[in-house]
């Protein structure tokens, strides 16, 4: 029973003691702080001790009194009355001073034309030549893409109802015209220098197929006519001599000699393939 008692009494005693440790360490701790930052204390003049004086009040700058040296008379009697003056005189900022003269703005408006262009944007521009894929001949010298019809330049249009006269005889040389001109074009690539967009209209363009103009192709054989001046009535005159296409007779009659095409893959034989167009 005496252990225990003395065990306790140590322990309470332990306990004490490490409160008083840490009593006496946050004494510290605070008395430190203390010392480091002291306590400010803004002190508030009292409104009713101060003077205010006269002297002191706000003054315009342009009611100052000007000094007495100013106002002086000078040695003929006579005072500098635009000299030394202590009132600042302002520029006038008016919106009028910024815009344009009265001679000017008083006078009714004129519409003048435009100037031109500095530059002629079309013919700067480089052409792009664009290839027309999967042609439908619907005429001699017209042709017709997905959303295109192409007409070729330099020759006149025709039309496939056209009917020559012949030995007494009429045949339908449009027809046979066209016929001619989709054998040419076997449905190859055509690249063509057109204007526009090229979009559910009809346009006129100088085109290709296989390297080869298609408008001098059908002039040489007599299915189309060149324009007045084009470079292409020395062919169109040639072929009026011969008398091929439109001016020889029915080339459907076998008994003639079978119309001429010009295709290159006609004289390669069979062993030997046919040359790329």
């Amino acid at each position: 029973m005496r252990q225990q008692l003395v065990t306790l009494a140590g322990g309470i005693a332990a306990i004490a003691l490490y409160a008083g440790i840490l009593y006496a360490g946050a004494a510290t701790i605070r008395d430190r702080e203390s010392a480091a930052a002291p306590d400010f204390v803004l002190e508030t003049p009292d409104m009713g001790e101060t003077e205010f004086s006269a002297e002191a009040e706000d003054v315009p700058f342009d009611m100052i009194a000007p000094d007495a040296s100013d106002t002086t008379p000078d040695a003929s009697g006579q005072g500098e009355s635009s000299s030394r003056s202590t009132e600042t005189t302002a520029r006038a900022i008016e919106p009028r001073q910024f815009g344009l003269p009265d001679e000017v703005t008083t006078k009714p408006l004129e519409r003048i034309e435009p100037r031109s262009p500095l530059s002629d944007v079309n013919k700067d521009k480089p052409k792009t030549p664009t290839v027309l894929r999967q042609p439908v001949a619907l005429a001699a010298g017209l042709i017709r893409f997905d959303k295109m019809t192409l007409q070729l330049d330099g020759i006149e249009p025709e039309a496939a109802e056209r009917t020559c006269e012949s030995g007494g005889k009429s045949w339908p040389c449009g027809m046979v015209a066209r016929t001619a001109f989709r054998n040419f074009l076997r449905a190859r690539a055509v690249t063509c220098d057109v204007a526009g967009n090229g979009t559910n209209e009809t346009v006129t363009g100088q085109c290709t197929v296989g390297g080869q103009d298609p408008a001098a192709w059908l002039v040489a054989n007599g299915w189309a006519t060149p324009l007045p001046g084009s470079a292409l009535e020395v062919q169109g005159e040639a072929a009026r001599k011969a008398k091929l296409g439109f001016f020889g007779d029915d080339p459907r009659d076998f008994r003639q000699t079978p119309m001429p095409f010009d295709d290159p893959s006609a004289a390669a034989s069979m062993d030997e393939a046919a040359p790329d167009l």
